[in-house]
């Protein structure tokens, strides 16, 4: 789940990440019944699919008939952290072929496999999306951005209390850098330990602004700017 929060009103805007047709359903339904709610429609890869071509085609008319509420395609990519399989791969380039098709961004789940995930994604042109819970480390943030000025890193609230992850978003350009809760899980401090939820976002920025050097309102601004372009917030007419 990705989040943006202003503090002065209170208010949080959400995009609800989709891992399987069911959640991605659900995600159209609850962006239509709130203002501040978008849906990312896709497969995660540790989801079994019994015919790829159907699916795609599945995720294909569900985006096709509600423009008005997707804003991204995913979570979809590889996970290696069982073992590797080729449908993972026909079902990650299904779902990259669906995001050229509509124009939308990609939200990335890489996991054992960032480095297959950035081959596959060189392939193609013109892709664009953020690397949820960005796990590839210092050495792979260089490569990220040789996809295209249009790739971010999603950060999450082990920001928090992973020292490495904090010298990983010291080196991650600002204008690349969006913010995540993940919930229900990877609740930051002074939460860790409870179900995560996405008001809990305020302490991501906050730790975000410390590793930065600058204040709350400053780095407020500049996440929610990141957000707003990389899912296109601000040409929704909702």
């Amino acid at each position: 789940m990705f989040d943006t929060h202003s503090h002065k009103t209170g208010k949080i805007k959400l995009i609800l990440a989709g891992s399987e047709m069911s959640d991605s359903e659900k995600n159209i339904l609850k962006a239509k019944d709130n203002n501040n709610v978008w849906a990312a429609v896709g497969i995660h890869p540790q989801v079994e699919v019994e015919n790829i071509d159907k699916t795609i085609d599945k995720l294909d008319k569900l985006i096709a008939n509600n423009k008005e509420w997707v804003v991204a395609v995913g979570e979809c990519g590889l996970d290696y952290s069982e073992s590797k399989t080729e449908n993972q791969e026909r079902l990650f380039r299904g779902q990259i072929a669906l995001a050229l098709k509509y124009d939308l961004p990609l939200i990335i789940h890489a996991r054992k496999a960032v480095d297959e995930v950035i081959e596959i994604l060189a392939s193609y042109k013109n892709t664009r999306g953020v690397f949820h819970c960005f796990a590839g480390g210092k050495k792979r943030v260089a490569k990220v951005l040789a996809l295209g000025e249009n790739w971010y890193f999603g950060i999450d609230g082990n920001l928090t209390y992973e020292v490495g992850l904090e010298e990983v978003v010291k080196i991650i350009q600002k204008d690349r850098l969006v913010l995540e809760t993940d919930s229900p899980y990877l609740t930051p401090e002074p939460h860790r330990g409870e179900e995560n939820k996405p008001e809990y976002v305020k302490f991501v920025y906050k730790k975000t602004a410390e590793v930065w050097g600058l204040s709350f309102d400053r780095t407020e601004k500049i996440i929610d700017k990141n957000a707003t372009k990389l899912f296109g917030l601000g040409s929704q007419s909702k």
